[in-house]
């Protein structure tokens, strides 16, 4: 028995109200999980970016400066805001942006 339809996830977050957060608690809760799940998806981005420059790294040697450097500069946009108490700081204070 073969399926013919694919599986679709709805990704938008939920109708919420942040003025009046109490009044729909079913949307609170969702909204919650929403913004769970968004911040576990940009971990593992950091993390599969991370193996990414480490391998990059060994196999390159000497060169990993110049070769790996766009995997760096990948990893560091990825992991810059992503921690789980930097959710009420602005982004300009996450941490000073590589120049380059």
């Amino acid at each position: 028995m073969v399926r013919t339809g694919g599986v679709e996830f709805d990704e938008s977050p939920p109708d919420f109200d942040p003025s009046n957060p109490y009044g729909d608690p079913v949307a609170m809760l969702e909204y919650r999980e929403y913004l769970v799940r968004e911040k576990w998806i940009d971990i593992e981005k950091a993390k599969i970016l991370r193996e990414k420059v480490k391998w990059c790294y060994r196999i390159e040697g000497v060169n990993h400066l110049q070769k790996c450097k766009h995997l760096v500069q990948q990893y560091l946009d990825a992991t810059r805001g992503i921690g789980w108490g930097k959710d009420s700081r602005p982004p300009d204070l996450h941490g000073p942006k590589v120049e380059e």
